[in-house]
């Protein structure tokens, strides 16, 4: 004879589905795939825009295409970073406040991050055309 009384549910009560682990996973495999074809481009093209020195770099970012791709490249690895430390984070990090804060220090390190590199070549890209 068993001696738990709980229920079923009260078993599995906060142990079971979030209900957004599909959406995560998608979310996940997205990024990656756009990832798939920006980081080949965004090799050579370092390697290509290295070549000029510090001119040459700035007039090839300077270039519409180059720094549209830039910045996509840019949001799509900042955000795929995030949503992996997120895993991270909640697969390994049992304190809940520990928790909570670090998934708040990840997004604001993650936005912090694409903001200045976005600013970055935005300044670049339209201080060239003045």
């Amino acid at each position: 004879m068993s001696t738990n009384f709980k229920t079923p549910t009260a078993s599995a009560r906060g142990l079971g589905s979030a209900k957004s682990g599909t959406g995560h996973h998608i979310k996940q495999r997205v990024s990656a795939i756009a990832l798939l074809f920006l980081i080949p481009w965004f090799l050579y093209a370092v390697i290509a825009a290295s070549r000029g020195g510090y001119d040459g770099a700035t007039a090839w970012l300077a270039q519409p295409w180059n720094a549209i791709l830039m910045i996509l490249t840019l949001g799509a690895a900042f955000y795929h970073m995030r949503l992996g430390m997120q895993v991270v984070i909640e697969d390994y990090i049992q304190k809940a406040g520990m928790k909570q804060g670090l998934l708040i220090l990840n997004t604001f390190a993650c936005v912090g991050l694409f903001t200045a590199t976005a600013l970055s070549v935005l300044k670049v890209w339209i201080s060239a055309g003045l």
